[in-house]
């Protein structure tokens, strides 16, 4: 077939400053996926993109391309609202488990599309398939029967979501320009936009163990993530969130899964908790809007009800604390991993090998590098260096100690956990520098460094 357009004309279009038309942008997509732009030429052209950037209109369009090429899922049929979450990435981020369950149990669906880890990230699928015999892949009809019967599902992506979005990650990987923003914000907003939901809760990770180490450049990729959402008519907010040191005490796929149990049990780790809560809050307040604003009814609730109201603003943390205490969201959790082949009552996996590190000195606890704790974890087994290698179910990183504890000359500072002891030592190198210490006792963190909500 003849094409409307020369790629040479729009990659010069771009490197030299202009703003590349609506029929330019679609047809630059669509030609890429199908094969009719070479991988050189769109190398170029996302170079371009890297060092001129693109404008809000540009990225909305690249957007709708990118989403354009392929299927878009629809939820209008579901009696609930929908609200997603993504997450950046970081090292032991396991929310998505306890997050998913505690919003359900308030009447909202959460259709979570979720994806496996590489290098020192970790992926939630690989966490979710250290049950026994949990399942990844779904139909659509399965997901949209479990998002009825149980309002929770976490699985993976089918191939037919913004396709295009798969060619051009990986060209990106390979051509120095993973690191913008646009190509960023629009990788991830096309696949949750044609996902379909309602609503979107982004956690955009900031720190050593982050993609975006810099706080700046975490608010304007959160900044540039909402915008995209608002003007595709999702309901979007963002938490930055802090990503300098682990998430809980644990980095690897069932030793996430045990923790993130003690969440829903009413326990586990308050940076955990604290996250959780803090995500499940404006999910739903992203929802309750929804609701009031399109008349989407919730779980039979009708949009101009009290509940209603008190959904759009009134409800309290505490409420969601009480969710995890009483076992509502356990009870959630457990329904979706039965509802996906999991046995929910069977041991998880454990590494057949452990060793510890111990502190060399006494003092406070100052700081834990994130990164080096998650290229800890990969070397033990629990990441992948490429997406066809294996992960080890039972390999990660147990920590003893974060920032503000108190450690003794001689204490464990955290236990590794691998079927592959050759590993130890490389998982050691990682971690040689990851405790600072100091005289006297440091203030933790705040979790949440952030909001970034449509203006």
């Amino acid at each position: 077939m003849s094409e409307l357009f020369d790629a040479v004309d729009v990659i010069m279009a771009k490197r030299d400053g202009h703003t590349l038309t609506e029929d330019q942008i679609d047809w630059v997509i669509d030609a890429y996926t199908r094969g009719a732009v070479a991988e050189e030429q769109m190398s170029a052209l996302l170079m371009a993109i890297f060092l001129r950037g693109l404008t809000r209109s540009e990225l909305n369009r690249w957007t709708d391309a990118m989403i354009a090429s392929g299927e878009r899922l629809d939820f209008a049929d579901l009696p609930r609202p929908t609200v997603d979450k993504h997450s950046t990435g970081g090292v032991g981020d396991k929310i998505t488990l306890p997050l998913s369950a505690l919003v359900a149990s308030f009447g909202v669906a959460v259709p979570q599309l979720s994806g496996r880890g590489l290098g020192h990230t970790g992926g939630t699928l690989d966490k979710l398939e250290a049950i026994p015999g949990w399942r990844a892949a779904l139909t659509t009809d399965e997901m949209m029967a479990q998002l009825r019967s149980v309002g929770a599902v976490v699985c993976q992506a089918g191939s037919g979501l913004a396709p295009a979005d798969r060619k051009l990650y990986a060209l990106r990987d390979v051509t120095g320009t993973v690191a913008s923003i646009p190509l960023i914000a629009s990788s991830i907003m096309s696949k949750k936009i044609a996902e379909g939901t309602s609503a979107l809760v982004l956690d955009v990770k900031c720190g050593s163990g982050a993609f975006m180490t810099r706080l700046d450049l975490a608010q304007e990729l959160a900044r540039t993530m909402v915008e995209i959402g608002e003007d595709h008519g999702v309901r979007t907010v963002a938490l930055v969130t802090d990503m300098s040191t682990p998430l809980g005490l644990t980095a690897g796929n069932a030793l996430e899964v045990r923790e993130s149990l003690e969440v829903l049990a009413g326990g586990g780790p308050a940076d955990v908790v604290d996250l959780t809560v803090a995500l499940a809050r404006q999910m739903l307040d992203c929802a309750a809007e929804v609701v009031l604003e399109r008349g989407i009814p919730a779980a039979g609730v009708s949009p101009h009800s009290a509940e209603a109201q008190r959904r759009a603003g009134l409800l309290r943390e505490a409420d969601l604390v009480e969710a995890l205490h009483d076992g509502r969201a356990m009870d959630t959790w457990r329904a979706t991993i039965t509802a996906q082949g999991g046995d929910a009552d069977a041991p998880l996996p454990t590494a057949r090998h452990t060793d510890q590190v111990i502190s060399e000195c006494d003092g406070y606890v100052t700081g834990v590098d994130a990164l080096s704790v998650g290229q800890a974890a990969w070397r033990l087994g629990a990441g992948r260096a490429v997406r066809t290698d294996t992960v080890q179910a039972g390999a990660g990183v147990e920590l003893h100690a974060k920032p503000g504890d108190w450690v003794a000359t001689g204490q464990p500072l955290a236990t590794l956990h691998t079927d592959t002891p050759d590993t130890f030592s490389r998982a050691r190198e990682s971690l040689t520098g990851a405790w600072t210490f100091g005289a006297s006792p440091i203030e933790r963190t705040p979790v949440v460094l952030d909001r970034v909500a449509a203006s």
